[in-house]
C-alpha cells in the first residue's frame, strides 16, 4: 500500500521534484544524478528544464565493523566528506579508514568508467548545477558530492524528494539551494517513503544516461 504522503516510485517524485525546480527557474542548469538511484529522480528534472544530464559518482564510507553505517563519502575528483564523530566514536584508526577509502575509490573509479567511459563530466563552469538524489538521510554522499562540484559551479543547489529536516538544514549551510518535497520528523530508511525501491542496476544508469 502507498503510504499517503510519499511517492509511487522514483520516477513520480522525479516527476513531482521537476515541478518544484522549474519553479525555482535556475539559470543555465546541468541536473548531475547521484549514482544510483538519483539519476532516475533526476532524469525528469532535466527533461522538464531542458538542460544536460549526467551522472555523479559518489560512494559511501561504511565503519569497518558496520559497513551500512557511514562514516563519510568520496565522490569522483577524491574530495571526500569525513564524520569525524562518527570516526572517533567508534575508534577507527587512521590506517583502517585509509584501507575503506582505497576500496571506495577503487570501486568508484570502475563505476566512472562503466557509465561515463572516455566522456569527461558535462562541464559546470559557470552555470547552475542541479545535484539529486532520490533522498536524505544522513546527508554524508550529499556532501562529498557537493564538495566534488564546488568551486567549479556558479551555482550549486541540492535536490531530494524526501529529507531528514536536520540533514536538510545542514546540507542548506553549504549549497545556494536546497528543495525537498517531504521532510518528515521520523524520517526512517529513505525507501520507506517510497511504495516501490527496488535497486537501481548499472544497466538501469546507463540506459538512463543514453536516452538523455
Amino acid at each position: 500500500m502507498r503510504r499517503r504522503a510519499g511517492f509511487r516510485n522514483r520516477d513520480e517524485a522525479g516527476e513531482q521534484l521537476a515541478e518544484l525546480v522549474a519553479e525555482a527557474a535556475p539559470r543555465d542548469p546541468v541536473v548531475l544524478g547521484l549514482v544510483r538511484g538519483g539519476i532516475i529522480v533526476a532524469a525528469p528534472i532535466a527533461r522538464r528544464l531542458e538542460a544536460p544530464l549526467d551522472v555523479l559518482v559518489v560512494r559511501k564510507l561504511g565503519l569497518p565493523s558496520q559497513p551500512e553505517l557511514a562514516m563519510g563519502a568520496i565522490a569522483e575528483g577524491g574530495q571526500e566528506w569525513i564524520n569525524t564523530s562518527v570516526v572517533q566514536a567508534a575508534r577507527v584508526s587512521p590506517e583502517q579508514l585509509d584501507q575503506v577509502r582505497r576500496r571506495a575509490l577503487a570501486e568508484l573509479h570502475a563505476r566512472v568508467q562503466r557509465f561515463r567511459g572516455d566522456r569527461a563530466r558535462v562541464d559546470l563552469t559557470g552555470r547552475t548545477a542541479i545535484l539529486v538524489d532520490d533522498g536524505l538521510a544522513t546527508g554524508a554522499t550529499a556532501r562529498a558530492a557537493i564538495a566534488a562540484v564546488t568551486g567549479e559551479a556558479a551555482s550549486v543547489w541540492f535536490a531530494a524528494p524526501v529529507g531528514a529536516p536536520d540533514t536538510v538544514a545542514g546540507i542548506s549551510q553549504s549549497v545556494d539551494r536546497v528543495l525537498c518535497i517531504l521532510q518528515p520528523e521520523r524520517m526512517m530508511a529513505v525507501g520507506a517513503w517510497y511504495s516501490q525501491f527496488d535497486q537501481v542496476s548499472d544497466a538501469e544508469v546507463v540506459d538512463t544516461l543514453r536516452l538523455a
